[in-house]
């Protein structure tokens, strides 16, 4: 795209208008290097990016990023082996806490579909290491004391010389207040000093830093201080060596990521950069337009960007039009019009969001012209029509079919009947060759050619005749008129003097009155779409209210439904708690089989409904297949996720099941099919979705450390019951060593157990006491 075109459109205040919204330097630079694309594809991709901005700030309204500095100079300069300072480190270690930040949001994102923004977020990298040791240097650019422990000891030793200082002078200060002017420390060239009257100079020995203007005060860093002085002058240079080495160590760290955290600034600004293009189109009503393949373009209620009260107009050049010539008289909004449709362009090719509205359709053009306003030159001796002329060639040379044509006042500065000719033969060569072309004149015969000739459209501005004011409408189909003669005789001037120069006018009063009814019906045409409009916006609301109550209504009945699964949660977590203790008597007592206390169990953790967690915003359907069970299909019985084979069927409809080695029976609703036998249908995959157990296999491991008392319980009691299930004869039971509560716990629960053959610690090389090893019988 040429750079004459950014400047006659004034694309550099567009995209000062964009800047504000921006909070990186990344960012910041990004927007200065914003060019219009020619390539289709990175344009969908930049309109990708914005339409996922939107969705995240449907998600989180108050989305934002911290601002970042450019480390760009920061990372060459590690990439050549030098240190960074401190204010460098500072950046990268802002750039470092942004990266995190940005990763922890996008994987708490939920309920948002993104196109192009998952690959950006995915793309940061984070550096933990990196990140906590940067924590040496603060906010304030000041070396931690926990830097390093050498930088530690020397400023505790600067910290008790300080003290030791303070101490003597304070001393001194008591003893020798009589010989001093005041009472209070002073300090020269960095040390503490006493302020002597110049009476007693000679009675405190000791070295003079100073004395007042009027001589009556002398300065004396007294004898006994100053070897404690020159000691924390040595210990502050030992501080700075010190610190010197921190920042290379901190700058080694940092050295082999320095590509991968220049990405990761990259991202930042990017993403800053997507979020103010967002904030532009929020505070403007502008939206993200479709990209036309083949020059079709229809510009919605399109504004001028730069105008503070821009009228709206609508704007349709189709694929068959080549060019709109627009007429009528001079402060209508005719260049307004013409630049309007470029710098939309200019805007959508640089995937900005455009003033117009939503169903706005652009094209892709490779090259934008503009031959807009008056270039003519005294020292080039260049006229107005010369230097129209000479930049029309320039054009006329270079354009192609993928561009489009700006003329402003095309033909003007020369003899009228010439430049209506010239104009005609030009809008012609361009239409011919296939080039979208867009423009404004005053010259009469231009209405003629727009009328006549195909692919050629003429347009105008409208003008209140009653006000004699432009209202600055675009009416597309319809040639302007000058208004002149009527404008003159509402101003005052004489009928019979306006009669006069009717007169002397060749005018064609039929062409105006066809056009003044042509305006009349625009007008008309445009009021009735308005009202229309109108009709359109009040049913939107409305369809937005009907279907705000309808899922508040959804909403409310899942929380009532909701609330009465918690409380028969309740009711049954009770139950399986009486329950658990009731079976505990009977393990303890009677001589029951493992299989039948399991079934048991199972039986009654599946009175336990499911609760749906509405703070996630997510339903969970099951589908299941409508099929009979057969003798000899697979199953998995859902209470605890074992798998099995049926085979037989009772009278009562139960199912008699072989789980293992042991023979279970079953309800129809507890246990999902897994396999049928062969039919005419083929196979198909079936998906199976088990809450208390997880049906990989059976583990023969269990690891209880850091878990509380209850639920290692729990979780040790269904391992019991699972290796039970699957026939093993030994396990592992991993609880640690720590207070011993847990490892208790377990040594009571395994001596309880009749099923328990033995048990005893690991060897010394497997765990240990920190580990117990079971063997069933």
């Amino acid at each position: 795209m040429n750079k004459k075109i950014l400047e006659t459109l004034e694309f550099h205040k567009v995209k000062a208008l964009v800047e504000p919204y921006l909070v990186t330097e990344q960012g910041q630079a990004e927007l200065q290097e914003l060019m219009p694309m020619t390539e289709s594809s990175r344009i969908q991709q930049a309109f990708d990016e914005l339409s996922d901005m939107g969705q995240i700030f449907v998600e989180r309204p108050h989305f934002a990023l911290g601002a970042t500095s450019e480390i760009g100079p920061a990372m060459r300069r590690l990439e050549l082996d030098t240190d960074l300072n401190i204010p460098e480190l500072l950046a990268v270690k802002k750039v470092l806490a942004v990266s995190k930040e940005l990763v922890d949001f996008y994987s708490n994102l939920e309920n948002v579909d993104l196109v192009q923004l998952p690959q950006l977020f995915e793309k940061i990298e984070l550096f933990p290491s990196v990140q906590g040791a940067l924590q040496a240097i603060n906010e304030a650019g000041f070396v931690e004391d926990f830097a390093s422990e050498n930088l530690s000891k020397i400023r505790r030793r600067i910290r008790e010389s300080e003290d030791q200082v303070r101490q003597v002078l304070q001393d001194l200060l008591k003893t020798k207040g009589d010989m001093l002017s005041d009472t209070v420390l002073a300090s020269r060239n960095g040390r503490n000093v006493l302020p002597v009257k110049n009476t007693y100079c000679n009675r405190i020995a000791g070295v003079v830093h100073d004395i007042s203007a009027s001589g009556s005060t002398v300065y004396i860093e007294p004898r006994a201080v100053v070897a404690i002085n020159e000691d924390i002058s040595n210990s502050r240079a030992e501080e700075r060596h010190e610190i010197s080495r921190i920042l290379q160590d901190l700058s080694d760290h940092l050295r082999p990521h320095s590509g991968i955290i220049r990405n990761n600034a990259w991202i930042i600004g990017h993403l800053d950069f997507v979020r103010a293009k967002h904030l532009f189109a929020r505070d403007q009503q502008a939206v993200v337009p479709q990209l036309s393949d083949s020059q079709d373009i229809a510009l919605l209620n399109v504004r001028h960007p730069l105008l503070t009260q821009a009228v709206p107009n609508d704007l349709y050049f189709g694929r068959a039009l080549q060019a709109i010539v627009i007429t009528g008289p001079n402060t209508g909004g005719k260049t307004i019009m013409l630049k309007t449709l470029g710098l939309i362009h200019l805007m959508a090719q640089s995937g900005l969001p455009i003033l117009a509205d939503k169903g706005s359709r652009v094209a892709v053009f490779r090259e934008i012209f503009a031959d807009i306003g008056d270039e003519q030159s005294i020292e080039q001796s260049l006229s107005t029509f010369s230097s129209h002329m000479t930049h029309t060639v320039a054009i006329l040379e270079q354009a192609d079919q993928d561009s489009l044509i700006l003329f402003d006042e095309l033909g003007a500065g020369t003899d009228p009947q010439e430049g209506a000719s010239l104009a005609m033969a030009i809008l012609d060569e361009l239409r011919l060759r296939g080039i979208k072309t867009m423009a404004t004149t005053h010259y009469p015969e231009l209405k003629a050619y727009g009328i006549e000739m195909a692919g050629v459209e003429n347009a105008s501005m409208e003008f209140d005749s009653n006000t004699l004011r432009p209202t600055y409408k675009f009416m597309q189909g319809v040639p302007g008129r000058s208004n002149a003669f009527e404008i003159a005789r509402r101003l005052g001037l004489a009928d019979k003097v306006i009669q006069s120069a009717q007169n002397w006018t060749d005018t064609d009063s039929d062409v105006n009155r066809i056009i003044e009814k042509l305006e009349h019906q625009t007008v008309e045409s445009r009021r009735r779409l308005d009202h229309i409009r109108e009709v359109e916006q009040e049913n939107l609301k409305m369809n937005r209210v009907l279907r705000k109550l309808y899922d508040e209504l959804n909403r409310e009945r899942e929380n009532e439904l909701n609330k009465a699964r918690l409380e028969a949660q309740e009711i049954v977590d009770v139950a399986l708690a009486e329950s658990k203790s009731i079976l505990k008597n009977l393990h303890e007592q009677a001589s029951l089989k493992p299989h039948q206390i399991i079934e048991a169990k199972a039986a009654l953790k599946k009175l336990a409904p499911q609760v749906v967690d509405l703070s996630k915003n997510k339903v969970l359907k099951k589908v299941k297949e409508e099929r009979a069970a057969k003798v000899g299909d697979d199953i998995v019985v859902t209470a605890y996720g074992q798998r099995g084979t049926l085979t037989n069927q009772l009278k009562d409809g139960r199912w008699e099941a072989q789980v293992g080695l042991i023979k279970m029976t079953l309800k129809p609703d507890e246990f999902n099919l897994v396999k049928a036998e062969k039919d005419n249908q083929p196979k198909q995959r079936q998906v199976h979705t088990v809450k208390r157990a997880n049906v990989k296999g059976p583990k023969a491991r269990l690891d209880l450390r850091g878990k509380r008392y209850e639920e290692a319980m729990l979780e040790l009691d269904e391992f019991i019951d699972q290796a039970l299930l699957n026939n093993l004869s030994q396990v592992d039971i991993i609880h640690g060593i720590g207070t011993g509560v847990i490892r208790e716990a377990v040594t009571k629960y395994l001596r309880r157990n009749r099923n328990v053959k033995e048990f005893g610690y690991a060897p010394q090389n497997a765990g240990g006491s920190g580990c117990t090893i079971v063997t069933f019988k």
